[in-house]
């Protein structure tokens, strides 16, 4: 069986390595986008088991792609875990209302995050 695929959506370079180095150890396979208009064509097209997705991005902001992606029957079904340093009530709430399934604030809790992602990965089941 291989491993999850991940996709990480973060414009910030350190951020996206270090998070990237430490979902590989922990067994996935992660993909990379930079910006908005890179995760909506890496999703459609790689069709990631989850996607991990910063909100505040260039080009196509991370609010946009979540409603992207819930509007494309392909992808639809898609985890999403909202990464942001935006640690009001309010904005879990916003991202959790723009079709995310989970919310981690930064800096990010990695032992949290892990579990999170596992828990989606066993509520979706076997990717189609």
């Amino acid at each position: 069986m291989s491993n999850p695929r991940l996709l990480l959506v973060e414009d910030n370079e350190l951020n996206r390595d270090m998070l990237s180095r430490r979902l590989k150890r922990a067994g996935f396979d992660a993909l990379i986008a930079e910006d908005g208009a890179k995760a909506l064509d890496r999703i459609e097209s790689e069709k990631p088991d989850l996607v991990l997705l910063d909100m505040n991005l260039p080009v196509v902001d991370g609010w946009t792609v979540c409603k992207r992606v819930r509007a494309n029957s392909e992808v639809a079904k898609t985890p999403i875990i909202a990464l942001t340093a935006h640690a009001m009530p309010e904005d879990r709430d916003k991202a959790l209302a723009a079709g995310c399934d989970d919310y981690a604030t930064k800096p990010i809790d990695f032992p949290a995050l892990l579990e999170k992602i596992r828990r989606l990965l066993e509520t979706r089941g076997p990717a189609l």
